[in-house]
């Protein structure tokens, strides 16, 4: 799934008083963190995840390895947090404005 900007920019601004749901620390990315991942993204569709690891290119690989294993897009990152979606078919929440 592709979005244009101006729906990337909608999800942006329904993400903004998100607070994260999902922390990733040090230990990276464990399966019990990913089962809860999964969980709370076909619930909530929209959500933020905190990633604090070590550096950047860490984190910006544990984010690229949520999205591409959860089949996620990411919104936007701002420093340690993302933002991501991916539509849920069975159980709509956010519905995505037509371009």
């Amino acid at each position: 799934m592709t979005l244009s900007e101006s729906q990337k920019k909608y999800l942006r601004g329904l993400g903004h008083a998100l607070k994260p749901l999902i922390m990733v620390g040090d230990r990276g990315l464990s399966d019990s963190l990913r089962t809860e991942f999964e969980s709370t993204l076909d619930h909530h569709e929209l959500m933020k995840v905190k990633v604090r690891v070590g550096d950047r290119q860490a984190r910006d690989a544990i984010i690229e390895e949520l999205c591409s294993k959860a089949g996620a897009l990411l919104i936007q990152r701002i420093g340690n947090v993302a933002l991501l979606y991916r539509e849920n078919p069975e159980q709509k929440k956010v519905r995505i404005p037509n371009s």
